[in-house]
């Protein structure tokens, strides 16, 4: 069994406002997933630095990002991240561009774990309803263009408030996993943190994650999904 999360972290800024990469540490932590992919996880401003200092990341131990190296400093591209416990090897990895109003990517890691192949793809969609869609198109189909099929799983904050729009495009390919709703973290009524998975990946239980900790760390409530591959 594979524990994975997806968590939009607001850039580490808790409910006083204040930046607490501490607590999204302590909420890892909590979880205990295999695989974390991070949504809002560099800073909006300056240098874009990841909003979790890497040296915080390297004292906790548990989790090391994936190594897109794009911009000095980030942990990921446009935000999005993967991180990985020591148990999961990262085989490859690469950005998907995405068309946007505003900066907006998505990220995908060829990870083994257990012996078993494991595609994960994190995202995080935009605002616009129509851009949404564009992109989930954008996203099915650089997985159509990669050369090994792989089972799939993809996550992140789609803002998608209705049940159709681009879930309708992701769900065409893959099997939506039942989640609850999410955000805002205080008082969840929005479903806006999502996964999918592909042929290959059976899902043996999944949810939200609400605790104490993750109703104060950032404006969204982690998702989770404990998977079995093959």
């Amino acid at each position: 069994m594979v524990l994975i999360a997806s968590y939009n972290i607001r850039k580490a800024i808790a409910a006083d406002r204040r930046r607490r990469p501490e607590r999204i540490l302590d909420v890892l932590a909590e979880i205990g997933a295999d695989v974390v992919l991070m949504q809002e996880a560099d800073r909006r401003f300056g240098e874009r630095h990841s909003a979790i200092p890497f040296h915080m990341l390297a004292e906790q131990g548990r989790y090391r990002a994936v190594p897109y190296d794009i911009r000095h400093g980030s942990i990921g591209w446009h935000g999005n991240a993967v991180l990985v416990s020591h148990a999961v090897e990262i085989v490859r990895h690469q950005p998907f561009h995405l068309p946007a109003l505003e900066p907006r990517g998505a990220v995908l890691a060829d990870l083994r774990v257990g012996g078993r192949d494991l595609r994960v793809v994190g995202m995080h969609l935009d605002l616009s309803g129509l851009v949404r869609r564009r992109q989930a198109r954008a996203i099915l189909a650089q997985l159509d263009e990669q050369t090994e099929a792989l089972p799939t799983l993809l996550a992140g904050d789609l803002n998608e408030w209705t049940s159709g729009g681009c879930l309708r495009d992701f769900g065409g390919h893959h099997v939506p996993v039942p989640l609850g709703p999410s955000f805002h973290a205080r008082r969840p009524v929005g479903r806006l943190d999502r996964m999918f998975v592909s042929r290959g990946v059976r899902v043996e239980a999944s949810g939200v994650h609400s605790s104490m900790l993750t109703r104060t760390a950032s404006d969204h409530l982690p998702v989770w999904a404990r998977i079995a591959i093959g």
